[in-house]
């Protein structure tokens, strides 16, 4: 944790971390995700499916899916002021996503101990379970705020 995150609450620093990496997160605004909550080991992202994001059965195409959990994953996992990636991600798709609708991806950390995490999100569309994401974080070093933050 940088000097910056000791001298805040857990709420501020998860607040301030999501900032600095939305800021940078090219991904993840450009395919018109919105940050709708952090909190320390949780991350809310919405985004609404596109005519570009449908697949060639008119539904949501899974990448897309997979792209927001991730994405919400890794807001999850770096509320902490420590760097982290994923090291392993996997996806159940239960039931389609449908054109011009918002999905909801909410990330909720299982735990963590260590280095490593885990993190669980639930995709939803219209309040309906539409797929569960797991993924398994690592830190790497590094902070992300920085000392005049």
């Amino acid at each position: 944790m940088s000097e910056a995150a000791a001298l805040r609450t857990p709420e501020e620093i998860a607040r301030l971390c999501a900032a600095a990496m939305w800021e940078s997160d090219g991904a993840s605004r450009g395919l018109g995700m919105e940050l709708r909550e952090v909190g320390p080991g949780r991350a809310v992202l919405a985004m609404t499916l596109a005519e570009h994001m449908v697949n060639g059965h008119g539904t949501a195409h899974g990448g897309f899916i997979f792209t927001l959990a991730d994405s919400a994953f890794a807001f999850a996992c770096n509320t902490y002021d420590e760097r982290t990636v994923a090291a392993h991600c996997s996806i159940s798709f239960l039931r389609p996503g449908r054109r011009g609708h918002i999905l909801i991806a909410a990330a909720r950390e299982v735990t963590r101990a260590g280095r490593s995490g885990i993190y669980d999100v639930s995709v939803t569309q219209d309040g309906v379970l539409i797929a569960e994401f797991r993924g398994h974080s690592r830190t790497i070093g590094g902070t992300i705020l920085h000392p005049q933050a």
